[in-house]
């Protein structure tokens, strides 16, 4: 999953601004941009389903590294990039488990407030016994579209 991280640094990474020279906690800009971009596509990868805008929240993370007068391309680069990713991501098989080895469970908790244990459907993440919670889901996005 990091050849999409790191090709979205590669592209930006000749308009990161220099550190300044009293900068004393020894992470540079480019450390600081690389780790944002590694994991906003770790969570990508780990988390889809809660991840709402994850080319905004990578763009506002590493955004006072840039000039102004750059921050639109930079904001396109990164809605590209994070487009192909979930493309990517979506393509995969499903196999009982994520692309880091954790077991795949479904999104709803039980009566009793643990999480449930089956296994997800591959197109919105819960069992089927929890379907009719997607549903809803599907319903309230209609309402924050139709608001905005």
């Amino acid at each position: 999953m990091y050849r999409f991280s790191r090709a979205i640094y590669r592209e930006l990474a000749h308009e990161i601004v220099e550190d300044s020279p009293g900068s004393i906690t020894g992470v540079t800009n480019h450390e600081r941009v690389l780790r944002a971009c590694e994991s906003a596509i770790e969570r990508l990868a780990t988390d889809r389903h809660y991840f709402a805008r994850p080319a905004r929240t990578l763009f506002n993370d590493i955004r006072p590294y840039f000039p102004m007068s750059s921050q639109a391309r930079i904001y396109r680069v990164i809605e590209r990039y994070i487009a192909l990713a979930d493309d990517f991501l979506a393509r995969q098989p499903m196999t009982g488990y994520d692309l880091a080895g954790n077991p795949l469970q479904c999104r709803a908790t039980t009566r009793k407030g643990t999480p449930c244990q089956r296994m997800p459907l591959p197109h919105n993440g819960y069992c089927p016994s929890h379907q009719h919670l997607a549903e809803t889901e599907e319903l309230v996005d209609e309402r924050e579209l139709a608001v905005a």
